[in-house]
């Protein structure tokens, strides 16, 4: 796995979307799942949750995780060169 952005990006796809699908895809199913953040930010995310920043990184990569496969599907469809 690609190291872990404070942030995940915004936007338009780009490089780091496509190094992080595995991660935006075990955060979508701990989530589904009811995995307490804490958890998931440790385990998926390696991530101290002590830390103040721990839960917008979590937070944002799971709102990334939620675009791409939401609104944005068309788009990272395109960009991960995905043909149907």
């Amino acid at each position: 796995m690609a190291g872990i952005a404070q942030r995940a990006p915004s936007g338009d796809v780009v490089d780091y979307d496509r190094s992080n699908l595995a991660l935006y895809a075990a955060l979508l199913e701990a989530d589904d799942a009811g995995q307490d953040w804490r958890s998931a930010a440790t385990s998926l995310m390696h991530l101290n949750p002590a830390c103040p920043d721990a839960e917008d990184c979590w937070r944002t990569h799971l709102d990334r995780a939620r675009w791409i496969v939401g609104e944005g599907l068309a788009e990272a469809l395109v960009a991960f060169n995905v043909r149907a």
